[in-house]
């Protein structure tokens, strides 16, 4: 990403996909007042430039090369910078709210960067509906007005649970059908499924707030190797 600058301040952002005109003057307040008349026909009211203040006077045009052969002190020098992106405030989406990105150039380092404000964490409860809602017919107090992560979260799990009790569910048919044994294994994961959800489902509710949220689905690799994350994974048949 690319931005032009003129007399210390930002004024475009070239895609580089195409040639540029580097403006070196406009015309002032005067040159768009002056009269400037055919010779002859000063009487005939008919002016004969259509520029107005601000416009471009001259320009060097150049081909959208400058953005790729051109190397950056050789932009630099015509006031083309290839922005720096600063994501140190950027945050995981799932859990935050990012701001839209600020450019500005900096003199001192003549060049210019793009920046992150600071996150607003995403909602970890249901936000509901309070009295002065009810009043003004937004909705009915106490009901759910919007849906936090962690309800968003439980209904994940709730869904990955039905997956996989999906798999095996045709034991439990072929023995109320037919009287046919449910292997051992079976029942065994899907009591461990039942399990594992309900400690999920515990563990996203009981979270303070979001970045505590954030924690529970984080993995990390021990000295083994090993992948977890605090908040486990639905068990899968072996």
């Amino acid at each position: 990403m690319f931005a032009q600058v003129v007399s210390g301040s930002i004024i475009s952002f070239p895609k580089g996909n195409k040639g540029l005109e580097i403006v070196t003057s406009r015309y002032s307040a005067d040159d768009a007042a002056a009269d400037v008349y055919p010779a002859g026909h000063e009487q005939e009211g008919e002016r004969i430039h259509t520029w107005s203040e601000g416009d471009t006077k001259e320009g060097l045009k150049h081909s959208k090369a400058i953005f790729t052969l051109w190397t950056e002190a050789e932009r630099n020098a015509i006031g083309i910078y290839t922005v720096e992106l600063n994501e140190t405030n950027k945050k995981d989406e799932t859990w935050y709210m990012n701001t839209n990105i600020s450019y500005a150039y900096d003199s001192d380092n003549d060049k210019v960067t793009g920046s992150y404000g600071t996150a607003t964490a995403k909602a970890h409860a249901d936000t509901l509906f309070t009295q002065a809602d009810e009043d003004n017919g937004l909705g009915t107090k106490d009901d759910v007005k919007d849906v936090g992560l962690k309800t968003k979260l439980i209904e994940i799990v709730k869904l990955q649970a039905a997956n996989a009790l999906n798999q095996t569910d045709w034991y439990v048919t072929r023995k109320t059908e037919e009287s046919t044994a449910i292997p051992s294994a079976i029942t065994t994961h899907r009591r461990a499924v039942r399990t594992k959800q309900a400690a999920m489902e515990t563990a996203i509710t009981n979270a303070s707030d979001t970045p505590a949220l954030e924690t529970l689905y984080t993995y990390t690799t021990d000295s083994d190797g090993v992948t977890t994350r605090p908040l486990g994974v639905i068990p899968t048949l072996e």
